[in-house]
C-alpha cells in the first residue's frame, strides 16, 4: 500500500474542518493542533510534545527534538501516516483520520516508540530511555526503544501492551490490548519473540522468549505462546496449541478474533506435521 502524506493530511485537515464548524467548542482546541499548521509532521511533532512534555522537559524543547527528527528521517513520516490509514481500515471504531491521530494512544505510543527508536540508534540511550518512561507514564504502554517494529502497525487500545527490547515486529500486524511480546526470566541476549507480517495478536496474549510467529499467523486472546507458531496458523490456549488454519492470508487485516476449525487428534500430537504443511 503506497501512501500520499499530502493526501492524508488534506484529508485531516478538512475533517477538522467541518467539525469546527458542527461544534463551536472543539474548533479552538482543533486550530491549536491542526488547523495552524501546514503540514503532517509539524502538527504531529506538536501533538507528540504536549503529550510527553512535562514541567521537567517543556513541551517546546520536545517538539524541536521531534521536528528534527522528521527532518532527518523523512520516511518516519510516511510510517505515521500509513500507520493511521491502517488503523482506520481495520478499528470499525476509528472512522476519521483527525480522531485517530489526536485522540488514540495507541497510535500516539506508537510514533513515540519511532523516536525512541531514532534516538537509540543515534547512541541518544538516555533520552530514549526518557521517551520510553513518559511513553509509559501517559499511554500505559512499555516499549523499549531498541525493539524493531515495522509500519503499518495497529495497536488496538494497547493499554498494558510490553514489548521488549529484542522484539521484532513486522510491517502490517495487529496487537490488541495487555499484550506482551517478553522474555522467560533472566536470560541475556536475542530473549524476545519475532512476529512476522500480517500476523494478528489478541488481547491478553503472552508470547514468551526467543521464538517466531510465521506470517499471517493469529494468536488468541489469552494465549500463553511459548513455542514458533508457523505461518498461517491460529493458536490459542495456555499453554498455546494449534487449533486451526488462519481463515485468510492477512488475519491482521481482517481482525477476526474468531476461532474457526480444529484439528484431529493425529494432527495435534505432531506439531512437526502442521510446520511442514504450512511451509508448502
Amino acid at each position: 500500500m503506497d501512501i500520499d502524506v499530502g493526501k492524508v493530511w488534506d484529508r485531516i485537515v478538512s475533517e477538522a474542518a467541518v467539525e469546527c464548524r458542527r461544534d463551536p467548542d472543539i474548533s479552538m482546541f482543533l486550530e491549536q493542533h491542526i488547523m495552524q499548521f501546514d503540514d503532517f509532521a509539524s502538527s504531529l511533532a506538536m501533538l507528540l510534545a504536549v503529550k510527553l512534555g512535562s514541567k521537567h522537559f517543556p513541551p517546546p524543547v520536545l517538539q524541536g527534538l521531534i521536528e528534527d527528527f522528521y527532518r532527518q528521517c523523512p520516511d518516519r513520516v510516511a510510517w505515521a501516516a500509513y500507520d493511521l490509514v491502517a488503523t482506520q481500515q481495520r478499528d470499525p471504531a476509528a472512522v476519521y483520520y483527525f480522531e485517530i491521530m489526536l485522540f488514540l494512544k495507541g497510535y500516539q505510543a506508537l510514533q513515540a516508540y519511532r523516536l525512541a527508536h531514532w534516538l537509540w540508534k543515534n547512541g541518544r540511550k538516555t533520552m530514549a530511555y526518557f521517551i520510553q518512561n513518559r511513553m509509559s507514564e501517559v499511554f500505559a504502554v512499555d516499549i523499549h526503544p531498541a525493539a524493531v517494529i515495522g509500519k503499518g502497525i495497529l495497536l488496538d487500545h494497547a493499554t498494558s501492551l510490553v514489548i521488549g527490547e529484542t522484539a521484532v515486529v513486522d510491517d502490517n500486524v495487529s496487537l490488541l490490548h495487555e499484550v506482551t511480546l517478553g522474555g522467560t526470566g533472566k536470560e541475556t541476549g536475542d530473549r524476545h519473540p519475532k512476529v512476522h507480517k500480517s500476523v494478528l495478536i489478541g488481547a491478553g496474549a503472552k508470547i514468551l522468549g526467543n521464538v517466531v510467529i510465521g506470517e499471517g499467523a493469529k494468536v488468541g486472546a489469552g494465549s500463553v505462546v511459548l513455542e514458533d507458531v508457523p505461518p498461517h496458523y491460529t493458536v490459542a490456549g495456555v499453554p498455546a496449541e494449534i487449533v486451526g488454519r488462519t481463515e485468510s492470508a492477512e488475519p491482521s487485516l481482517d481482525m477476526n478474533q474468531r476461532l474457526v476449525g480444529r484439528y484431529n487428534q493425529a494432527d495435534e500430537d505432531q506439531p512437526e506435521k502442521a510446520e511442514r504443511t504450512a511451509s508448502r
